[in-house]
């Protein structure tokens, strides 16, 4: 698996996108729409930051900021790291063990075509089973 290329791994069913004005809060009902860890945030068809569940509780809600007028802008990772389409899994695996995040939007051309996550590395039915726990934790 790891020497998979990222374009067989990414998820391009859960790639997300918002522009940089949308709010923390709509962003985040997106991304529980889709079930899914990150947002990237795109201007002009250009990635300019990434915005994750780990920047909504350490940047926004640790602060105090409110939800619904903190715009993607003020609390996303600008610039973040990038993985190309043919890159192996197991680079990109690396990349965030050692930088310390989760997720690494895909670019192709400089365009986001997907994104990837460390939640990849799963087994497909282990990746199953820890969608259906967190299902029914939130349904509890």
């Amino acid at each position: 698996m790891f020497s998979q290329r990222v374009k067989h791994v990414m998820e391009k069913k859960k790639l997300l996108t918002a522009p940089p004005d949308t709010s923390v809060s709509n962003a985040a009902k997106l991304m529980a729409d889709k079930n899914v860890g990150a947002v990237m945030v795109v201007e002009n068809e250009h990635l300019v930051g990434i915005f994750t569940e780990r920047d909504a509780v350490f940047r926004v809600m640790a602060h105090g900021l409110d939800a619904k007028t903190t715009k993607l802008a003020d609390v996303m990772t600008s610039e973040p790291q990038t993985v190309d389409p043919d890159k192996s899994f197991g680079y990109a695996l690396l990349m965030m063990h050692e930088n310390g995040f989760r997720h690494v939007p895909v670019l192709e051309n400089g365009k986001p075509v997907g994104i990837v996550s460390s939640r990849n590395a799963l087994d497909p039915d282990m990746e199953d089973f820890v969608s259906e726990a967190q299902r029914r934790k939130h349904i509890r």
